[in-house]
């Protein structure tokens, strides 16, 4: 049988080299935007929190950034925690309140779907982390066909 003869990895060793990048680092000019669009469930996978995380790094880039909450996707923006509303329950169990804070913090917009919100998922305009905007249904697509109109790069998030 062959022998292992490499050190096992240890805390502190790299598997990659993280700091060569191969794309220029891209800024946005003035007036460009950028929409990150939410139609999947809170924490049923890793996708919308990536995405608010993209949502931080368009805004730093200069885009003026929105994120838009609809059908499942308003899951994300609703005030949560266990016992009491912003406790944490288990590590990470804040992410997604964590982030958009962070997100609006920096002058990121939030808008949430009220439709979803109480006929899809039993919850009211109080339910949702302040700061974040409740839209009418039909504003869902108006927001994405304002956004296209003004050239703005769109992550669609969507998971099935």
């Amino acid at each position: 049988m062959p022998a292992v003869t490499q050190e096992a990895h240890k805390d502190g060793d790299y598997f990659v080299d993280y700091e060569q990048k191969v794309f220029e680092d891209v800024k946005a000019a003035p007036g460009e935007k950028a929409l990150v669009t939410f139609h999947t469930v809170a924490f049923e996978g890793s996708i919308g929190l990536v995405n608010i995380l993209n949502a931080i790094r368009l805004n730093r880039k200069g885009y003026e950034t929105s994120i838009l909450l609809y059908g499942p996707g308003v899951t994300l923006g609703i005030q949560r925690g266990f016992p009491k509303l912003g406790d944490e329950a288990f590590p990470g169990h804040q992410n997604f309140a964590v982030n958009l804070n962070k997100f609006m913090g920096e002058g990121g917009k939030v808008y949430a779907c009220r439709f979803a919100l109480q006929a899809l998922y039993g919850h009211g305009e109080p339910s949702l982390l302040p700061g974040i905007t409740p839209i009418a249904p039909q504003d869902v697509l108006d927001c994405i066909l304002l956004h296209k109109k003004a050239n703005a790069v769109i992550l669609d998030t969507w998971t099935v």
